[in-house]
Protein backbone atom coordinates (compact mmCIF):
# COMPACT_ATOMS: atom_id res chain seq x y z
CA UNK A 1 0.00 0.00 0.00
CA UNK A 2 1.41 3.61 -0.60
CA UNK A 3 2.27 5.69 2.42
CA UNK A 4 0.00 8.82 1.98
CA UNK A 5 -0.68 11.26 4.84
CA UNK A 6 -3.64 13.60 4.48
CA UNK A 7 -4.49 16.63 6.76
CA UNK A 8 -7.73 18.23 7.49
CA UNK A 9 -9.15 20.29 9.57
CA UNK A 10 -7.69 23.72 8.99
CA UNK A 11 -9.92 26.69 9.26
CA UNK A 12 -10.01 30.34 10.21
CA UNK A 13 -10.60 31.07 13.80
CA UNK A 14 -10.15 33.85 16.34
CA UNK A 15 -7.66 34.54 18.75
CA UNK A 16 -8.73 32.32 21.71
CA UNK A 17 -10.46 29.68 19.76
CA UNK A 18 -10.02 25.87 19.08
CA UNK A 19 -8.85 23.53 16.20
CA UNK A 20 -8.69 20.08 15.84
CA UNK A 21 -6.25 19.11 13.44
CA UNK A 22 -6.87 15.29 11.72
CA UNK A 23 -4.12 13.26 9.54
CA UNK A 24 -4.67 10.02 8.15
CA UNK A 25 -1.98 7.88 7.80
CA UNK A 26 -2.44 5.85 4.66
CA UNK A 27 0.22 2.69 4.74
CA UNK A 28 2.13 3.24 7.85
CA UNK A 29 2.55 0.97 10.80
CA UNK A 30 2.69 3.30 13.88
CA UNK A 31 4.74 0.74 15.71
CA UNK A 32 7.14 1.94 13.31
CA UNK A 33 6.94 5.60 13.12
CA UNK A 34 7.07 8.29 15.19
CA UNK A 35 4.13 11.04 14.43
CA UNK A 36 4.27 14.59 14.28
CA UNK A 37 3.08 17.84 13.36
CA UNK A 38 4.84 20.82 12.30
CA UNK A 39 4.11 24.66 10.80
CA UNK A 40 5.47 27.18 8.89
CA UNK A 41 3.96 30.55 8.91
CA UNK A 42 4.29 32.62 6.41
CA UNK A 43 8.03 34.16 5.74
CA UNK A 44 9.51 31.65 8.57
CA UNK A 45 11.26 28.47 8.42
CA UNK A 46 9.42 25.72 9.41
CA UNK A 47 9.09 24.87 12.89
CA UNK A 48 8.43 21.12 14.71
CA UNK A 49 5.12 21.66 17.17
CA UNK A 50 4.80 18.37 18.42
CA UNK A 51 5.76 14.55 18.24
CA UNK A 52 4.46 11.24 19.26
CA UNK A 53 6.64 8.27 19.48
CA UNK A 54 5.79 4.72 18.68
CA UNK A 55 5.24 4.01 22.49
CA UNK A 56 2.99 7.01 22.74
CA UNK A 57 5.09 9.61 24.52
CA UNK A 58 4.96 12.87 23.33
CA UNK A 59 7.17 16.48 23.14
CA UNK A 60 6.13 19.78 22.39
CA UNK A 61 7.80 22.95 21.12
CA UNK A 62 7.45 25.52 24.40
CA UNK A 63 5.39 28.04 22.49
CA UNK A 64 2.31 25.37 22.35
CA UNK A 65 2.90 23.59 25.74
CA UNK A 66 -0.28 23.57 27.75
CA UNK A 67 -2.71 24.60 24.63
CA UNK A 68 -1.38 21.87 22.18
CA UNK A 69 -2.22 17.95 22.50
CA UNK A 70 -0.84 15.68 19.86
CA UNK A 71 -2.96 11.93 20.04
CA UNK A 72 -3.37 9.77 17.44
CA UNK A 73 -6.31 6.53 17.19
CA UNK A 74 -4.20 3.65 16.26
CA UNK A 75 -7.36 1.92 15.61
CA UNK A 76 -8.51 4.60 12.74
CA UNK A 77 -4.87 5.05 11.70
CA UNK A 78 -5.43 8.94 12.40
CA UNK A 79 -2.88 11.25 14.24
CA UNK A 80 -4.51 14.37 16.02
CA UNK A 81 -3.70 17.81 17.01
CA UNK A 82 -6.16 19.42 19.41
CA UNK A 83 -4.94 23.33 19.38
CA UNK A 84 -6.62 25.29 22.12
CA UNK A 85 -5.99 28.98 23.08
CA UNK A 86 -5.32 29.67 19.57
CA UNK A 87 -3.50 33.13 18.70
CA UNK A 88 -2.58 34.98 15.74
CA UNK A 89 0.97 33.83 16.15
CA UNK A 90 -0.04 30.24 15.52
CA UNK A 91 -0.92 30.61 12.04
CA UNK A 92 0.77 28.95 9.30
CA UNK A 93 0.43 25.96 7.41
CA UNK A 94 0.37 22.77 9.61
CA UNK A 95 1.81 19.50 8.19
CA UNK A 96 1.74 16.12 9.17
CA UNK A 97 4.97 13.58 9.00
CA UNK A 98 6.13 10.63 9.95
CA UNK A 99 9.71 9.17 10.49
CA UNK A 100 11.60 6.44 11.05
CA UNK A 101 14.77 7.01 12.66
CA UNK A 102 14.75 8.02 16.58
CA UNK A 103 17.63 10.68 16.13
CA UNK A 104 15.31 12.82 14.11
CA UNK A 105 11.91 12.41 15.93
CA UNK A 106 13.72 13.22 19.58
CA UNK A 107 14.88 16.74 17.72
CA UNK A 108 11.75 17.27 16.26
CA UNK A 109 13.32 17.64 12.97
CA UNK A 110 14.08 16.23 9.46
CA UNK A 111 11.14 13.96 9.34
CA UNK A 112 11.31 11.99 5.81
CA UNK A 113 7.52 11.84 5.14
CA UNK A 114 5.06 14.83 4.50
CA UNK A 115 1.70 15.87 3.99
CA UNK A 116 0.35 18.26 2.11
CA UNK A 117 -0.74 20.39 4.93
CA UNK A 118 -3.81 22.39 6.16
CA UNK A 119 -3.69 26.06 6.67
CA UNK A 120 -4.68 27.30 10.36
CA UNK A 121 -5.26 31.45 10.29
CA UNK A 122 -6.24 32.82 13.87
CA UNK A 123 -7.51 36.39 13.68
CA UNK A 124 -7.01 38.86 16.42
Amino acid sequence: QAQLLVESGGGSVQSGGSLRLSCVAYGYTYSNYCMGWFRQAPGKEREGVAVIDSDGSTRYADSVKGRFTISQDNAKNTLYLQMNSLNPEDTGMYYCAAEVFQDRCRAMNHFGYWGQGTEVTVSS
